[in-house]
């Protein structure tokens, strides 16, 4: 398989493992890459012997992080190799087989456009309990936030063709977080994921691996927050600016214009203007024209139900109209959230 790379990122590998995973690659494959991601100068003769092999080792001089691995990793192989079609990233835990990278190299010559996973089975016995329930927790913010399905939200195996590879060498992040990132650029730039199933391994209950649940799970799951946080502010800055305009408007009843459409209408106004601009520029990245449209009508659209809503609940209960803001606000968030993922922000490649 001369035009698909393999490519091994390390950190402080088990040596014995790593050999004999080394050894069967080798017999299989002649495009090996590794990173020596700062493991430090009592494993340079490990490494040296596989340079000796005629492998190439890439090393970073610190720990730099999985992600910057892979990115160091993806430009040394646009840069080497003239027939490329494809890299694979593989872990030197144990956790991969040859027979399993192979089916996704396979996948990936099908349609070198796609990003191929390969996908572990969670509900296996052996699968440690941070392993299961970590995974399991990603899988389904991934699918609440991001709006994508993935069977294994941090496998190692991934096989990318040139285009990703080079689409992915411009994504922020440097450690864990890195790969989380490709998931959600591939939502953005509507890159495909296909799923290959493979083996579940886990060696001594996965002490080998160096992903730490509380430090790196942060890492991940910040990427969620912009999400919620833009929409959040705007929501308290919606609600505070209603209060205000409530208490300082002049109590009017013309028919459908009232005091709280009134206020519900200029509150949105500035509320929506902020939250274009964050969603814009720091949530979902898109600059494109047609967005500022699909963005504010689908404000309109929303402002009047929530008014609509708002003031037939205030008229059979005479309950608080700010309480009733909330909890009418409240529904329409989750609607809203999912619109502007799915359509205003939707980037088109």
């Amino acid at each position: 398989m001369n035009e698909i790379a393999v490519i091994i990122p390390a950190y402080k590998p088990h040596e014995k493992i790593m050999n004999d995973f080394m050894e069967e690659l080798k017999r299989n494959f002649k495009n090996i890459v590794i990173v020596d991601d700062g493991s430090g100068k009592e494993y340079e003769p490990f490494f040296k012997k596989f340079e000796e092999m005629n492998i190439p080792v890439l090393r970073h001089h610190v720990n730099m992080g999985k992600g910057r691995a892979i990115k160091t990793a993806f430009n040394y192989c646009l840069n080497t190799y003239s027939h490329l079609l494809g890299t694979i990233t593989a872990d030197c835990d144990g956790q991969h087989t040859v027979s399993d990278i192979t089916k996704c190299i396979e996948k990936l010559k099908e349609n070198p456009k796609k990003l191929v996973i390969g996908t572990r089975n969670f509900d296996a016995e052996n699968v440690p309990f941070k392993s299961r329930y970590g995974n399991k927790i990603t899988r389904n913010m991934f699918t609440a936030f991001i709006g994508i399905k993935i069977t294994d939200t941090q496998s190692g195996l991934r096989a990318f063709g040139v285009d990703a590879m080079k689409e992915f060498l411009t994504i922020a992040g440097e450690r864990y977080e890195y790969e989380t990132n490709m998931l959600i650029a591939c939502k953005e730039q509507e890159i495909e994921i296909a799923e290959v199933p493979i083996d579940t391994i886990y060696i001594n209950n996965n002490e080998l691996s160096h992903f730490h649940p509380f430090r790196d799970a942060f890492l991940i799951y910040k990427l969620f927050l912009k999400y919620v946080l833009a929409a959040v502010s705007s929501f308290f800055v919606d609600i505070l600016l209603f209060s205000l305009f409530m208490h300082i408007l002049p109590n009017i009843n013309l028919g459908i214009l009232t005091t709280i459409v009134i206020a519900t209408i200029l509150a949105r106004i500035f509320s929506s203007t902020y939250n274009f601009t964050i969603n814009a520029k720091v949530v979902f990245k898109n600059k494109g024209k047609n967005s500022i449209i699909k963005y504010f009508t689908l404000v309109v659209i929303q402002m009047f139900i929530s008014a609509f809503l708002v003031s037939e609940i205030f008229k059979a209960t005479n309950l608080n109209s700010t309480t009733l803001k909330i909890g009418v606000d409240i529904l329409i968030f989750i609607a809203n959230f999912i619109i502007q993922r799915e359509w205003v922000f939707k980037n088109k490649k």
